[in-house]
């Protein structure tokens, strides 16, 4: 079968979700996989990153990036591998990343592309430790917050793809890390195979506040924020005199129809002196290749794991993005969309 006889399956914004999103705000549909024109490829995707991000994308509000349109192909990254090239920095047989969004194939002119060596490190890591995931913790964790040695580092939705490589970049640094996460298997996967000095589950803790300060009795002096909500405001009045907060996400509000209103926790950034930082990876896009190499390292060191939640399919791509915003995944929530 010739290539622009294959049926490339993609996953379209079909409605806007209102709060959680439903199946029926996705649409599988069918199209011929494309011919690449001078200067293009033609990527048959193995894996597919679903993150929270997606869903802020969802939305028809202004943000740092525009919108899905209903009927576009849902935004996101995926890996795999170049099946036909009219462009000579990626040959057929090249493995790239890139934002192909939910689909089996995709068309680039080259343009954000990366190449991938699978000799290196899994194909997957591409979309975790090694990619976007990994680099968010990276910048957030080192250049937002500069965590140094002794300092008691906190941080919430510990065991998703961005915090367990914030615990694991922190203990590395001689810091004292307590992690957040909402099941008792994420604490004992942070705990015993991150090596983080503990966790908390913030789903059965009477009072956050109370457990997370038996925790942290020297006070808290970087939180690294994924989820904001009741667990931020458990953490605010525990910061130390020059406290850095890392805001990475606020995964509590991303379906929420109206913004709850929470404690009013400003006050503690006088008394401490603390500063708040909201950051995109995006903000460090010129030192991409030095975090990569060095996120690299650690990886093929041991130092730097991560677990991987795979579902098959690109018609189970919806159900794999709303099973991660409820928390189903430990480690990395990803898609496979074709054996390797």
């Amino acid at each position: 079968m010739s290539h622009s006889a294959q049926q490339n399956r993609q996953v379209i914004l079909a409605a806007r979700p209102r709060g959680f999103p439903v199946e029926a705000d996705f649409q599988l549909v069918e199209s011929m996989v494309p011919e690449p024109d001078d200067g293009q490829v033609v990527v048959q995707a193995a894996y597919l990153s679903v993150d929270p991000y997606m869903r802020g994308r969802m939305n028809d509000a202004a943000s740092y990036a525009k919108p899905v349109e209903i009927g576009q192909v849902m935004v996101g990254e995926s890996v795999g591998k170049v099946i036909r090239s009219r462009n000579q920095r990626f040959p057929e047989g090249q493995h790239v990343a890139g934002m192909f969004g939910w689909q089996e194939y995709g068309v680039s002119s080259g343009a954000g592309l990366r190449k991938v060596d699978p000799a290196v490190a899994p194909l997957t890591t591409a979309l975790h430790v090694l990619g976007m995931p990994g680099l968010t913790a990276y910048f957030g964790l080192l250049e937002v917050c500069q965590p140094t040695a002794n300092e008691t580092v906190v941080v919430s939705g510990a065991a998703g793809a961005v915090g367990s490589v914030v615990g694991q970049l922190a203990r590395s640094a001689g810091c004292h890390v307590v992690g957040i996460a909402g099941s008792d298997d994420k604490v004992r996967y942070i705990t015993q195979e991150l090596g983080y000095d503990h966790g908390l589950n913030y789903k059965t803790s009477d009072d956050l506040r109370e457990d997370l300060a038996k925790l942290c009795p020297r006070g808290v002096d970087v939180y690294f924020d994924n989820v904001g909500g009741p667990v931020t405001d458990a953490v605010f009045p525990l910061l130390n005199v020059a406290a850095r907060v890392g805001i990475c996400g606020q995964i509590s509000q991303y379906n929420a129809r109206e913004i709850p209103q929470g404690p009013r926790l400003l006050g503690h950034l006088i008394v401490k002196r603390a500063t708040v930082r909201g950051f995109l990876v995006l903000d460090f896009v010129e030192k991409y290749h030095a975090a990569r190499s060095r996120l690299t390292e650690l990886y093929r060191e041991g130092t730097l794991n991560c677990r991987e939640r795979i579902t098959d399919g690109i018609e189970n791509a919806p159900r794999a993005f709303m099973e991660m915003m409820q928390g189903a995944n430990i480690g990395k929530q990803l898609v496979r969309l074709c054996p390797e």
